[in-house]
């Protein structure tokens, strides 16, 4: 390794031939400083970007007036599994300012690296790994190497005396004062960095290091081909990323025309996106990406206007005025400590001016008091920041992005594409005042496309809640364009060309990984919004399938309460649903069948199940017709009598068959004192009636035997038992309204003779030292195994 970086260190000369190599960090405003230095110097007559070769025809439209930076290069594969290849560019990434360099003084300006439809195929080759047992091994050979290479860069970080490999770069390459400096320091950084990993790629990622001899040996090919087109090797300049930099030695064999035809190849789409300062940072996940990349530009600003000697200044001031905008005062004093503590920091490492650790650290002491969460938010602005960026109207627009747009403009929501929020009301009824179809159904052609954004995770379009009378007909949604929703959509591509199918596809997609009944039955209500049909079938028979071996009553009960409600609103959009009434017969009966025995359970999973019982009998209510309800009234009956079932639960189907008028006073009284007698256990007695008290309250209130009943219960307790029922009857009045509290004191007076008013005013006033002092005593209460 050490004669090629020698040359390259030198004169650059490769066999006779004089080739300029600057290597990079693919987001490093130093690097896009120097370079365009080293550009201006060097004046070439051809400049090479490593980027997939397919892509040239990009780099004009990503000069051209109206982008504004962070932009990415999305390239994916058009059959599944769908495989992509992400290249991002900040305004400080060095490839984006050769971009523009070349650009403005009319030099060619192309990408040599491989092409996208043979990085994608290989990219998956190495995914596989062969068989099974192969492929778990390459797997953990990568795993391997991926643990060693972040320990290898740790170390690196340990050794420099930085708190990570991060600190560690800016500080020595960042930094550089001159553009030799930085040429011949990461020169030397890449030849060294080979030197330490080749050994460790043989062993442990073999095909991770063929993919990269791959790719260098392409990207010699190109060189040669320019070459060979006329142009000097000392004026064209190659611009790779550090680790490559060594690599790109023309004394070594290029890639022939038989090796290309052998590498695999799958059909691949590019396209250009705008992208944000956050999905850059490595909060994204982005592995390429920078922690910082708000700062970096920040830094970036600085190196162009001359003002890098005063950029923890700038940093300082900027976060100072942040915290000053969210309430936090912060004196200039104190400002001026941090830019002084900052630097004291960066000398003590032996560097020339502060790194972002060093500025973050300061402003903590400085002007957080050595609380990291008092500036936590400030500097997530001034780090990460919220810079989206923008690519002007045609420019490398996706087939979902033409699609989308069409549909904007046929369904006139063209005006709603906009950065500010607006409302949309949308009546899914047929207007009959107009004479075209399209026109008479526009709402519901509009919510159509409204709910297959929304399952897209396209983030124009939010739905937002409408009056419970007009639930069936009516929605509103707020509607606001956003560089970020640009992205999802040409993200969105991936599942398909067209929004619907795109839509289908995620569906689809979801189906596959279902294994729930409510979520299928979601999935029937979501296809029916979307209007998709072929993917309503698909769920339904997924439904179908998953509810011949149901067992789960809450499942169960949530799948029928979707069924319910697209049997009821199916018409409004003009969709077939009557094909659904056997299967929510089917799944009401399998409830039915399952309530008792599912009632059988502790009270954390009671308040699930009574939810569920409450979706079932809101089905029975609606569909008597259909579903048999006689035998749901016979289970909630027995349900209501058992004393072996949970007591909540009981209580909650006594309330629903009392609030139908299915229960004789005599049987109320009769079911209230067995309940709430002295004999059963506090626990069971209290818990009856908070499951009582679940349901329809005035029905309870006027019902005075019943609260007679539980006063002479809570009367007939012990002090233990007493504590151990207060625990029931304190969550089960917890959720009584004002008014219903007022209902019950009044009752109660009267049970007692002291008056309803009188009685009122005694319960409701504020509570005395001495209740309070009894009610931390019941809180510190032992209560067993409750």
């Amino acid at each position: 390794m050490a004669q090629p970086v020698q040359r390259l260190q030198g004169a650059e000369r490769l066999n006779g031939e004089q080739v300029r190599v600057f290597g990079v960090r693919h987001l490093s405003p130093a690097g896009a400083y120097h370079l365009r230095s080293y550009l201006d110097e060097i004046k070439p007559t051809a400049v090479l970007v490593e980027g997939p070769s397919d892509a040239n025809a990009f780099i004009g439209q990503l000069t051209k007036g109206g982008v504004k930076p962070p932009v990415a290069l999305l390239a994916y594969t058009d059959s599944l599994p769908v495989r992509t290849l992400l290249f991002p560019l900040a305004a400080y990434s060095p490839e984006y300012q050769a971009f523009v360099w070349a650009n403005k003084r009319g030099v060619p300006c192309e990408f040599i690296d491989l092409p996208t439809d043979r990085s994608l195929a290989l990219l998956g080759l190495r995914e596989k790994g062969g068989e099974d047992d192969a492929a778990e091994d390459a797997a953990e050979k990568r795993r391997a190497y991926a643990g060693w290479q972040h320990s290898l860069y740790e170390s690196i970080a340990e050794l420099a005396d930085e708190p990570d490999y991060e600190a560690y770069w800016e500080r020595h390459y960042e930094h550089a004062g001159s553009q030799g400096a930085y040429r011949q320091a990461i020169h030397a950084f890449s030849a060294s960095m080979r030197e330490l990993t080749e050994a460790e790629e043989r062993e442990s990622a073999p095909q991770e290091l063929a993919y990269n001899e791959l790719r260098e040996a392409f990207m010699r090919r190109r060189i040669r081909e320019v070459m060979a087109a006329g142009h000097e090797p000392d004026r064209i300049v190659v611009i790779v990323g550090a680790h490559h930099a060594s690599a790109v030695d023309l004394s070594l064999p290029a890639m022939t025309d038989a090796e290309l035809a052998k590498l695999p190849s799958v059909p691949t789409s590019l396209t250009l996106m705008p992208y944000t300062y956050y999905k850059l940072s490595s909060h994204s996940g982005y592995g390429a990406g920078n922690q910082a990349p708000a700062y970096y530009q920040l830094f970036w600003e600085c190196l162009n206007g001359g003002k890098s000697e005063e950029l923890p200044t700038i940093y300082m001031t900027r976060l100072a005025t942040l915290l000053r905008e969210a309430g936090t005062y912060r004196s200039t004093a104190s400002v001026i400590e941090a830019v002084r503590m900052s630097e004291a920091l960066a000398s003590l490492k032996g560097g020339s001016r502060p790194t972002w650790k060093d500025l973050r650290d300061a402003a903590v002491v400085c002007l957080g008091n050595g609380d990291y969460a008092v500036v936590a938010e400030a500097l997530a602005r001034i780090d990460v920041g919220t810079e989206i960026g923008k690519l002007p109207e045609g420019v490398s627009q996706t087939p979902i992005q033409d699609d989308l747009n069409r549909e904007l403009k046929r369904l006139k929501l063209e005006k709603y594409k906009s950065a500010v929020a607006q409302d949309l009301d949308l009546d899914l009824r047929e207007n009959r005042r107009v004479k075209s179809e399209d026109a008479a159904f526009l709402d519901l052609n509009r919510s159509v496309l409204l709910h297959r954004l929304e399952v897209l995770g396209i983030g124009f379009a939010r739905k937002q809640a409408v009056r419970q009378e007009s639930a069936s007909w009516a929605e509103r949604w707020a509607l606001q364009w956003t560089p970020e929703a640009e992205i999802q959509a040409v993200e969105s591509t991936l599942k398909g060309e067209t929004i619907q199918i795109a839509a289908a596809y995620v569906i689809h997609e979801r189906l596959q990984q279902c294994e729930n009944l409510a979520e299928a039955a979601k999935l029937i209500r979501v296809s029916c919004e979307c209007r998709l049909v072929e993917a309503m079938a698909e769920s339904t028979r997924t439904l179908q399938e998953l509810a011949a071996e149901a067992g789960n009553f809450e499942q169960i009960a949530g799948a029928a309460f979707e069924l319910s409600a697209l049997v009821r609103y199916g018409s409004v959009r003009r969709l077939e649903t009557e094909s659904l009434v056997p299967l929510l017969k089917q799944l009401f009966l399998r409830g039915a069948l399952l309530l008792v025995d599912s009632a059988n359970c502790n009270d954390d999973a009671a308040r699930g199940m009574a939810a569920a019982i409450q979706q079932l009998h809101a089905v029975a209510q609606e569909h008597y017709e259909e579903v048999d309800e006689a035998l749901w009234r016979a289970r909630l009956r027995e349900l209501a009598t058992r004393d072996d079932r949970n007591p909540k639960l009981s209580g909650f189907a006594f309330a629903i068959l009392l609030e139908r008028d299915e229960i004789s006073a005599d049987e109320c009284s009769q079911e209230v004192s067995r309940r709430l007698s002295p004999g059963v256990p506090a626990d069971l007695g209290a818990g009856w009636f908070e499951g009582l008290s679940m349901r329809n309250r005035y029905a309870l209130l006027s019902r005075a035997a019943l609260w007679e009943q539980l006063d002479l219960y809570v009367q007939s307790l012990e002090d233990e038992p007493f504590y151990r029922s207060l625990v029931f009857l304190r969550r089960a009045f917890a959720d009584f309204e004002p008014r219903e509290r007022a209902a019950v004191t009044e009752l109660l007076g009267d049970l007692w003779g002291a008056g309803a008013e009188q009685t009122s005013e005694e319960l409701l006033q504020p509570l005395g030292e001495e209740e309070k002092k009894k009610l931390d005593e019941l809180n510190e209460f032992d209560f067993g195994d409750l």
